[in-house]
Formats: structure tokens, sequence, C-alpha cells
């Protein structure tokens, strides 16, 4: 029998999308109609966070602000990250539809997890409204959550635990330490820290990495090392328990969690 209750998962890199790419056209976009040009690496830098707070920390880099006042005459207000934000949202959305197909072997194993008796909550930095366009294709495919908490539905965001706690109410789940957060960016392991979870970051297969399926493969053995062990810094350095490179090697880490929980171990 099992230790452990739930699972929650994020989605973009993590349950779909591979490399975490719909948004980055997006805001690349978005700043480039307001008169400001970023790079993706720019755009994915505060990855994971509700969309409002990504574009309030875009534009507090201190270069993006500069060219901000270079090309308004004056420093971004909060009526600016408004104005951005709505631009974004559609877009974000269109976008998102052409990138919801499953990271290879999410399916399996969320069936896997249910024949085991465990729950399955989901959070995201995504938007109702952009869920809403997701959730239809990702369950088609074999994707269904028990339960959604996305960016706007609470007070805060990530890397607050208040999505976290929302999960355990809305699943009925308790203590936080029979609960698993996996998550691709660090603002997502911060947010199942910060709630007493256990925590898997994600290597290779979302923002950290930064690369679709195939410029992924394409990498020699050693690119791919260099990349694996980057991202897992950056995980770690929020306080990742284990990583995996994506969410078909989650199986054995759970074993892995179950052994040191019926050992009494706590996060």
């Amino acid at each position: 029998m099992t230790e452990l209750q739930a699972v929650v998962f994020d989605w973009a890199g993590t349950l779909i999308d591979f490399g975490s790419c719909a948004p980055m056209g997006a805001f690349v976009e978005v700043f480039g109609r307001f008169g400001v040009e970023i790079t993706v690496a720019e755009a994915r830098a505060p990855m994971g966070r509700a969309k409002r707070d990504h574009i309030a920390a875009i534009l507090a880099a201190p270069r993006i602000s500069a060219a901000w006042v270079a090309a308004h005459g004056a420093a971004p207000t909060d009526a600016d990250i408004d104005a951005i934000y709505e631009m974004f949202v559609p877009m974000n959305a269109e976008a998102a539809v052409h990138h919801a197909d499953p990271i290879p072997g999410a399916p399996g194993v969320l069936a896997e997890l249910r024949a085991r008796g465990l729950k399955i909550g989901s959070t995201t930095g995504y938007t109702r409204e952009i869920m809403q366009r997701i959730l239809p294709l990702a369950e088609a495919a074999g994707l269904r959550a028990d339960s959604l908490i996305c960016a706007g539905d609470l007070p805060e965001g990530r890397p607050s635990p208040l999505g976290m706690f929302r999960t355990f109410i809305d699943l009925d789940i308790w203590p936080a330490w029979r609960v698993v957060k996996i998550d691709d960016t660090p603002v997502g392991i911060a947010e199942g820290v910060n709630a007493g979870c256990w925590t898997v970051g994600v290597t290779l297969s979302g923002n950290e990495a930064g690369l679709s399926e195939a410029e992924l493969a394409a990498l020699s053995p050693a690119e791919r090392d260099a990349l694996r062990n980057r991202a897992g810094r950056a995980l770690s350095a929020e306080g990742a328990h284990f990583l995996v490179d994506s969410v078909a090697d989650l199986l054995p880490v759970l074993d892995e969690i179950d052994r040191q929980l019926a050992a009494g171990a706590q996060p």
C-alpha cells in the first residue's frame, strides 16, 4: 500500500508542451507590439509565475525597463502591465492550443497513478481562460487531473503555496508530506516546498532546458548532460528533492519516496 496520497503536476513543460514553447513567441510578440524587443531567454526567466506576474517580472529586468523608458518616455506602470497582459492572454491561448501534445510517457504515468489509488492534482501559471482551450485536447490524449488551480484563482500565485493549499482542500488530502509536486520551473518547485510537499524537478522536457523534443534529440550526449546539469542546479537551488529528465521517469522516484515515508522520513 502506498504511503503517498496524491501527485500534483504543473502543465506546460511537465505534462504537455515539450520545452514549454507556447508562451515564448507570445511574450516576444506582445512586447514587440509595445515597442520593446525582448529575447526568448529574457521571456523564459520568470517562467512558472502567473502570467501577469511574469510580465511584471520581465518589465522589472534592468535592460527591459530601460528599453521601455526609451520607447515610452517613462517607467512602466501597473496600467502598462495590465495593457500588455490583456493583449497577451488571447495570444498565449492561441499558441497553447498548438503546443498541447502530451510529453511522451505522461498519459501512461497518470494511468498508473490512478491504478495505485493516488489522486492527481494540478497547478499552473496559465489562466483559466487559457486552460479551457487546452483541457479538451489534453483529456482526449489521456491527461486528466482531479483538480486544477490556475493563475488568478487565488490572491497570490507561485511561489506562494496557496495553490497547493487549495489543491489539498479540493482533493481532501493531508498531510502535505504525503503529496508530491512535480514541476519544470524553480518557482513551481518553490510552490511545492513552501507547501511542505516532496518536490520533483523536471530537467529536460521543460522550461529550464527550453528545447523542443527534436532539438533535444539533436544534441550530443555531452551537450545533453550539460543542459541537464544546468537545469538541475536551478531546480535544486529552490529545494527540489529529486530530479528527472521528464515525467516519464517519475514512477521510480515515487517508489523511492514511498520507501522513505515508510521509514518515517518527511521532506
